[in-house]
Parts: structure tokens; C-alpha cells; sequence
């Protein structure tokens, strides 16, 4: 019969998880549940995806305030550093830029502006436009941007980051100096001792503070890369998608080999007990941006951890509205879909350059699957951090 029905994503329900778990059991045995619990079946190609959270909880991957502080003291001297280009979150950076401080005697912090990296405002548009500021080149301190600007709250968190964070560096012990600036060498008139926080343009911002005389330069993937007196650690991505635990640890991203021994286990016992042939990631942030806040989930360095060589790719579609309107024009009803479908069956391995193809989403499958299952799991009370996906590698003619 006609499948009737194509992508779903299902949340499905877990305990708790705790460090030393067996996760792969865990899962498996959560999602065969639902599916006897809810009348489904497992079909081959299926996604199972967890969240990245539940693996380094069940992995014990936490390091502490005084591990943090202890490499940056160890990596950059102790005295006055440069910290430069973090993210506005109280989740994702106050407890590192708490250990960062911890580590230091002084701390020059330059924040971008009028955004953060993933779209976080510190100052909007308008208010730059009015004050005749120009963000692309113009090097602000702390009283200037007071003066120009006053207090500014998050909209959704009711919290003034440039405060916030000076306080918590304060409150370290260290001194604090803020300036606001987008090119990464205004630091260097401060300190040659920098930790670049940014994400996604780590290697760009570490590229021009060497070229322009940096003495040591570290990204939060060069900290927390290697155990601290029994910590621990990621050595791909240091504290990059770290998340507070504490008020004095943090939860680091899981570690990738692990995490690729995870999946393949999940997709051998899957395959076992139902004879079904499953894809499974591992997933961190979505990458899709909110419309009204601005913000760009991507606070993770990337969105698939780890997957199965299945969800290599990108999808190889074509447009449906574009055979109707062009192709197949003069046709309808049962002639149109015999010849859209025909067309389906018959298209190239790769539609790269083939009209019939414009408009379609041309990203990698991990990162379009992943921000479905983030969009699906949420980040609250839930209770659902692994996605079941069906009928994504479905098309019209499945």
C-alpha cells in the first residue's frame, strides 16, 4: 500500500542518566519500548540520534573551576590576558570565563558587538545607527559604550553581560578591563597573552592575532584538551561546547572516539534484535536562528558529534513545485504524478548545477537531521534527549 506519511520525529522517553550508564543498552531498549508502547515498527534507514549531553554525562566528562584556572595559568603565564569574542551565556561560558579569571591576575576582555558570535545583542542596530557608530572599525571602552549606550538587558534573560561578567571576574580575584571591538588584533594593544573564545572562526581569529605579534595564543579548544589532575577533557575540542554543571564545574562535550564506539554499538544491536539496518548520530546544537531573539543555535562546534557512514552527504532532491511549474505544466491529476514520479526514479546520483533542483536545501544530512532532533528534544524538561526519525529518506514515490 501507499505510505501516506513521510518524515517523522519522535522524542522518546529515557531515564535519567548518570555516569557509568551503559547508554547503548539504554537506548536501544528505550526506543524498542516506545515503539512497542506507541504501535510502530523500526524500518531500515531509520535515524536514532542522542543527544550529546547524555553521552558526556554517561562518559563522566566534567572538568572543574580550579582545572580550567590551573591550565590557563599553566598555558599563559597567570598574569594579564586577553579574552576575547565569547558568547552571552550563563550556560555556555560564565563558569569557563570563571575559571579563565581564576587563572589570571588581570583580565582584558573585549567583547564583539553590537552581537555576539551566534547572535546574542549586546546593543542593537538602531542605537549604533543613531550614535553614529561604526562596529567594522570603531574600538569603544567601557565608559564610552556607557555613555553611548547605558545599560543593555538580553530580552530574553533580563541580564547586562557587560556587567555580569565583570563581576564574575571581579569576584575571582582578578582585574577586569572591557573593550568593545570586532578585529581580533585591537587585544594586542593590551596583552600578547590571548584566549580566543569564538567558535566557529577559531582558526581565523588565531591565524591574525599570530600574524600581528601575538606572543601565546589559545582557543577554548587548546584548553581542557588534555586531563587536569585527573579531569576531564576533549582533546578535539577542549571547552568549545561545554555547559555549566556546577557553580564551580562545567560538562564538557563528549569525546569523539567514544562516541563513535557508542553508535555502531547502538546500530549492531539494533540490526540484532530486529533485523533492521539503522543510522545513529550523536548531536549537539541545531543550526537554525530564532526570528525574533536573533540568536543562531550553534553554540556546539559542530552539530554531529559522531554518525554512521550512512548519513555521509547531502541530499540529491528536486524540486517538486519546479517539475509542476516548468516540466510537466501542462499535465494534472494522475498524468502529473505518473510523470513527476518517473522523474524521480530516473534522476541523476548527483543533481549538482540541474535546474530541477534549485530551492533545495544544500547542507550536509547530519546537520539538517541534527537540527530537527534539537528542534524535536528542546532543552528543557522534556524527557526525550534521544530522536527517533522515520521516512527521511522517503521521497514522493516511496
Amino acid at each position: 500500500m501507499e505510505r501516506r506519511v513521510g518524515t517523522v520525529s519522535r522524542g522518546i522517553r529515557c531515564p535519567i542518566i548518570r555516569e557509568g550508564d551503559n547508554l547503548a543498552d539504554i537506548i536501544v531498549d528505550s526506543v524498542l519500548l516506545a515503539a512497542e508502547s506507541e504501535g510502530f515498527e523500526i524500518r531500515d534507514r531509520d535515524v536514532i540520534a542522542a543527544t550529546e549531553s547524555i553521552v558526556a554525562r554517561a562518559q563522566g566528562n566534567y572538568a572543574s573551576v580550579d582545572n580550567i584556572a590551573e591550565d590557563v595559568k599553566n598555558k599563559l603565564g597567570g598574569e594579564t590576558i586577553g579574552i576575547i569574542l565569547p558568547i552571552l551565556s550563563r550556560n555556555r561560558f560564565s563558569i569557563c570565563l570563571k575559571g579563565m579569571a581564576r587563572g589570571a591576575k588581570k583580565v582584558v576582555l573585549m567583547l564583539s558587538y553590537p552581537s555576539d558570535e551566534v547572535g546574542n545583542e549586546l546593543v542593537s542596530q538602531d542605537k549604533l545607527d543613531a550614535a553614529g557608530v561604526n562596529p567594522y572599525s570603531d574600538v569603544l571602552d567601557l565608559e564610552r559604550y556607557r555613555e553611548l549606550f547605558g545599560e543593555n538587558k538580553h530580552r530574553f534573560t533580563g541580564v547586562d553581560y557587560v556587567q555580569y561578567y565583570s563581576d564574575l571576574i571581579r569576584n575571582e580575584g582578578a582585574e577586569v578591563e572591557v573593550i568593545f571591538a570586532n578585529h581580533p588584533q585591537e587585544i594586542l594593544k593590551y596583552t600578547k597573552k590571548v584566549i580566543n573564545c569564538d567558535i566557529h572562526s577559531r582558526e581565523r581569529t588565531k591565524r591574525l592575532l599570530k600574524e600581528n605579534g601575538a606572543e601565546i595564543v589559545c582557543g577554548m579548544d587548546d584548553l581542557l584538551n588534555t586531563p587536569v589532575n585527573g579531569s576531564g577533557c576533549n582533546e578535539k575540542y577542549g571547552l568549545l561546547g561545554s555547559n555549566k554543571s556546577t557553580e564551580e564545574s562545567v560538562k564538557l562535550f563528549p569525546r569523539t572516539k567514544e562516541c563513535g564506539e557508542l553508535i555502531l554499538e547502538i546500530q549492531k544491536s539494533i540490526l540484532d534484535k530486529t533485523g533492521k539496518h539503522v543510522e545513529v548520530m550523536v548531536y549537539g546544537d541545531g543550526a537554525f536562528k530564532d526570528p525574533v531573539g536573533k540568536i543562531w543555535e550553534l553554540a556546539d562546534p559542530c552539530v554531529s558529534v559522531a554518525n554512521t557512514p550512512g548519513l555521509e552527504g547531502t541530499p540529491n532532491e528536486v524540486k517538486l513545485k519546479y517539475l509542476a511549474d516548468n516540466d510537466f505544466r501542462d499535465l494534472s491529476g494522475q498524468e502529473l504524478k505518473e510523470a513527476i514520479s518517473q522523474r524521480i526514479k530516473e534522476k541523476k546520483d548527483d543533481l549538482v548545477g540541474d535546474m530541477a533542483a534549485q530551492g533545495t536545501t544544500p547542507r550536509r544530512l547530519t546537520d539538517l537531521i541534527g537540527s530537527l532532533c534539537d528542534l524535536t528534544s528542546g532543552s528543557g524538561d522534556k524527557g526525550t534527549p534521544v530522536i527517533l526519525v522515520q521516512g527521511y529518506f522517503d521521497n514522493y514515490v516511496s
